[in-house]
């Protein structure tokens, strides 16, 4: 039978998706991707494939749980398979390096980043880029915000790299970037399915964060990226209107000419106003307590219901042709 196969590596992240599909009666199974195995030389089933592979996945001991998916995302293509987040997707979710390339050649802007290969040239690198003034430290790959640190002086990066708390990258490659002070402590994450806008949420960092708005993610003890003390905030996720259409067009067109269909893009208004993207999160996940006060909850109009829905009409088409 013809279903929606869920392409993931972390349990905790599959009910709320679970719980859209089954409420819109959809037909669908998952695909854990640990110890799985596939015979490469079968075709594999009919249906639609959902791509859910996180770049945070070796932080659950699942180590190669993206390689694998790598290879099964091929297999799919070359089958002529409908997948939901393929190839192009995965690569830029386990690499910011290839995400900034890809944002800016679509002309959105990102922080000043240097990519620095190892351990032992991150603090020459930043001594000579950014001369001494506060400096993010955050690995290539990461996911959730984990590994995300800033450090107010050189001292104190060069204290923290040369200790036993300095944890390494999982491909090796740390990015310092530049601090951007936003004039109010918040982000804004906009969401989309199917490569088009579905809503925003704002996320206030005045007390540092692991940017994960489900609520499974626990706030950690993570240096806060961006924005600065100013208490305790009474709801760390609120959706919001984004005023900007022209901004959401950009990022839009952005998704369609990388291959993304769906989509948490981060970004930070700058002293000057201008919003620079510093992260595109395609495994993503959705607050329940922001869309529920914003009366989204459990309608299609909320993040999982916008997903179900799409992907339902993407399995329905795929049903139509092979009739």
């Amino acid at each position: 039978m013809s279903q929606i196969h869920v392409i993931h590596e972390n349990p905790a992240w599959l009910p709320p998706l679970a719980e859209a599909l089954d409420a819109q009666g959809l037909p669908w199974t998952e695909w854990f991707m640990h110890d799985k195995i596939f015979d490469l030389s079968a075709p594999p089933p009919e249906g639609v494939f959902y791509n859910r592979m996180s770049a945070s996945s070796h932080t659950r001991d699942h180590r190669y749980s993206a390689e694998l998916t790598v290879g099964v995302l091929a297999w799919l293509t070359r089958w002529g398979r409908k997948v939901v987040n393929g190839p192009a997707a995965l690569d830029l979710e386990i690499s910011k390096v290839r995400q900034y390339a890809a944002l800016e050649a679509a002309g959105l802007r990102t922080p000043r980043t240097v990519m620095v290969a190892g351990r032992d040239g991150i603090v020459a690198a930043a001594r000579e880029h950014f001369a001494g003034k506060p400096v993010i430290l955050k690995p290539n790959r990461g996911g959730k915000g984990l590994g995300v640190q800033l450090f107010h002086t050189l001292e104190g990066l060069e204290d923290y790299v040369r200790s036993d708390r300095y944890e390494a990258p999982v491909d090796g490659i740390q990015l310092l970037q530049a601090y951007v002070r936003a004039p109010r402590p918040v982000i804004t994450r906009a969401e989309f399915t199917g490569r088009r806008f579905t809503y925003a949420v704002e996320v206030d960092t005045s007390e540092g964060f692991e940017l994960c708005p489900a609520d499974v993610c626990a706030i950690g003890d993570q240096v806060c990226p961006v924005g600065e003390e100013s208490g305790r905030p009474a709801h760390k996720f609120t959706v919001v209107e984004v005023p900007d259409r022209a901004f959401i067009a950009k990022l839009e067109a952005f998704l369609d000419g990388a291959g993304v269909d769906v989509a948490g893009i981060e970004f930070i208004v700058g002293p000057d106003g201008q919003k620079l993207v510093y992260d595109v999160n395609t495994n993503t996940n959705y607050n329940p307590e922001a869309e529920a006060r914003a009366g989204i909850a459990g309608t299609q109009r909320s993040g999982m219901g916008a997903l179900a829905a799409y992907l339902g009409g993407l399995l329905g088409e795929t049903q139509v042709r092979a009739a």
